[in-house]
């Protein structure tokens, strides 16, 4: 139990423990992001929302993907500073690598259905924190020497302890950052909101209020 930050309702901090909190392990503590490091978001899901928000806050350079254009453009918005389809281009990582040079930071929420990806987007020295297995992710193959000639780790992970939640309230308070909020739903409206997540077609949070 930590407390929430300024000026958030229970609804908004009830989006942190979870999703916010996991970016800020994967990016701050398990990372150690500087800025003008490169970070690579995976989607449009509330832990990826999250990632973009604190690595823009501490000053990195993001790149996205999604497949969908009108998210593209909800994520330049927010300050990535490339999107690429995943759908139109399926070596989207390869893509990625060439337009950087390397990933530093890699948020990779699909396990199997996207690591392969993630190997080939990271950078020489670069991080992979895995914390996700969307679609058909549980089970999957990856390109060993990729990784070891980059010398890249990757870090399995989720969520994160009271003091990285306290650290990362304080960051919220400082860099002012709110969640996106993409549906709020009552809570006898339960089954809709998971339909409505397992749809895809959310950006951010979805909440329950009662």
């Amino acid at each position: 139990v930590t407390a929430i930050p300024k000026g958030y309702a229970f609804t908004e901090a009830a989006t942190l423990p979870c999703a916010a909190l996991t970016a800020w392990r994967g990016l701050m503590v398990e990372g150690n992001l500087r800025p003008g490091q490169t970070v690579l978001i995976e989607g449009t899901g509330g832990m990826s929302v999250f990632g973009l928000q604190l690595a823009k806050a501490a000053g990195a350079t993001v790149f996205a993907t999604t497949s969908s254009e009108a998210k593209a453009r909800r994520l330049k918005d927010m300050g990535a500073e490339a999107v690429v389809n995943y759908r139109e281009d399926e070596k989207w990582g390869k893509t990625l690598f060439k337009m950087t040079g390397g990933i530093d930071h890699v948020l990779d929420v699909g396990g199997g259905s996207t690591m392969s990806n993630s190997i080939e987007a990271v950078g020489f020295n670069g991080n992979i924190c895995s914390i996700g297995i969307l679609s058909n992710g549980r089970k999957g193959e990856i390109t060993f020497p990729k990784l070891f000639f980059k010398h890249a780790r990757i870090t399995g992970l989720a969520v994160g302890s009271r003091l990285h939640q306290e650290e990362m309230v304080r960051a919220i308070d400082v860099f002012g950052i709110k969640p996106i909020i993409d549906r709020r739903f009552g809570f006898d409206e339960l089954g809709a909101a998971f339909k409505y997540q397992a749809s895809g077609q959310h950006f951010g949070k979805i909440v329950l209020e009662w």
